[in-house]
């Protein structure tokens, strides 16, 4: 991948050390890929003028879920005036527990670190992408780059294969779990909906519901 190539050559401390752990081939099967379940939580979806507030992940090994790897890291505010304004409505994260976070450095390092040989799990992972590229550029001189497995995007390919038109109602995640059968969380706290993601994937790659190999996900949505 060209990209990561490029990438690489710029990025410096803990983005470096991340490029330098190959990604999963692609010929690795579903049941022995590892992968890393992320969410954010940001002030908004606009890159220039929102911010990270908390990343979220759940680390995956083939079908098995580790919830002693899950990990919540809250982001401290770049200055006093940084303040987390109406978005605490969504994600119920205030002032005081902002400015109780750690630098975005720290956060994205605990999360390269998990991340080290891993595809990378998220639904509508655009957002995820896009927020986590542009604070590696801020902190380590480059862009995230990383094979990208997408519930939200799967869940749209096979409701088209299926002549189904979604709504963007039918693509949230509550309403997919809820498809599946799978249980209602809380929304929008990072872990949390990481954990929510991670189990739905396990739901719609299972054999009954027409698994598929991890080169033609990958292929399909990186």
């Amino acid at each position: 991948m060209l990209r990561r190539v490029w990438e690489k050559r710029r990025a410096t401390g803990a983005l470096a050390d991340f490029y330098e752990v190959p990604s999963p081939a692609g010929s690795t099967q579903l049941d022995e890929l590892p992968v890393l379940a992320v969410d954010v939580e940001a002030t908004g979806l606009d890159l220039a003028s929102d911010r990270l507030l908390s990343i979220g992940w759940v680390p995956m090994d083939g079908r098995r879920i580790i919830l002693s790897g899950a990990r919540e890291v809250v982001i401290s505010a770049v200055d006093d005036g940084d303040g987390v304004g109406q978005s605490a409505t969504v994600h119920g994260l205030t002032d005081d527990m902002v400015d109780a976070g750690v630098p975005v450095a720290d956060a994205l390092t605990e999360l390269l670190d998990a991340l080290k040989g891993r595809a990378m799990l998220a639904h509508f992972a655009t957002i995820e992408e896009d927020f986590l590229s542009a604070a590696c550029r801020s902190a380590f001189g480059a862009g995230l780059v990383v094979p990208t497995l997408d519930t939200y995007a799967l869940a749209r390919r096979r409701m088209e294969r299926e002549s189904v038109h979604p709504r963007g109602e039918d693509l949230r995640l509550p309403r997919l779990r809820d498809r599946y059968g799978l249980p209602s969380y809380p929304p929008h706290r990072a872990v949390t909906d990481a954990l929510a993601c991670a189990e739905l994937f396990l739901a719609m790659t299972s054999p009954e519901n027409g698994r598929s190999p991890y080169s033609s996900l990958r292929s399909a949505q990186t």
